[in-house]
């Protein structure tokens, strides 16, 4: 999963990189000092006499403290993660270093043989999203979850990912399952008070409203916590005979 960045940064034999478990530590460690010394150039040459003794016990810490340098939102705990973060952030760094020259270059003339080419296990990099047969399956898949139709099936893709991490993902189930649900109402029994005199108006005007008083609903619940809180609070002082007060 690395190795379209190794490739791009010159990294030896990226086809057999492989930097996550314990039987893999030093090559891990021999790639931390390695992009640190080519690429990144964060510490001066005096100061990674902390990442180059790969035998120390306290490499780990030194490591930490590396990436914490960095910026670095992921922990050790996280290598795989922690890999890619800093792939990328050498990448950048190296576009950065030569971008005249990568912007001076045609893409329409690079000829990449294919013993030159990179082998991707990523199912999607093979795909096709221009295929009929894609684009019959993302107009399938948007009827099933209720999207409505866009004339750029990419845009409806982009659409579906939306609906499908907003109400599918883990967090939004288990939320949904501890949620009481409340009674069903059926769109054409709402009432909208109005007439716009377009059906299709009407209807969408009626979500619109329905939604804003959910939301006012789920307002007036925060505020409600709020007061009770700062109540519980306020309502049980307590009473410090050295201060010759009642309170805090």
């Amino acid at each position: 999963m690395f190795r379209r960045k190794l490739s791009a940064l010159g990294y030896q034999n990226p086809n057999e990189f492989n930097a996550n478990g314990t039987i893999y530590e030093n090559e891990f460690r021999n790639f931390i000092i390695w992009v640190e010394d080519q690429k990144i150039r964060h510490y001066k040459i005096e100061d990674r006499t902390g990442l180059r003794n790969i035998k120390s016990s306290d490499w780990t810490k030194a490591c930490e403290s590396y990436f914490k340098d960095l910026g670095c939102p992921y922990q050790q705990s996280e290598r795989t993660s922690m890999i890619e973060w800093i792939l990328a952030y050498a990448v950048r760094l190296e576009y950065g270093d030569h971008v005249d020259e990568y912007k001076a270059v045609d893409p329409s003339n690079i000829a990449m043989s294919q013993t030159d080419r990179v082998p991707s296990s990523n199912p999607l990099d093979n795909l096709d999203f221009n295929d009929p047969d894609f684009k019959a399956g993302v107009t399938s898949l948007s009827m099933i979850l209720q999207i409505p139709p866009h004339a750029d099936h990419l845009e409806q893709l982009k659409a579906i990912c939306m609906v499908v991490k907003d109400r599918l993902s883990q967090e939004a189930i288990k939320k949904f399952s501890t949620e009481k649900q409340g009674e069903q109402l059926p769109l054409d029994q709402t009432d909208l008070g109005f007439d716009t005199g377009d059906y299709i108006i009407n209807e969408a005007a009626k979500i619109l409203r329905l939604i804003h008083i959910k939301n006012l609903r789920d307002l007036q619940t925060q505020i409600n916590s709020a007061i009770v809180g700062v109540q519980a609070l306020i309502a049980n002082p307590k009473t410090d005979s050295r201060l010759g007060k009642v309170g805090y």
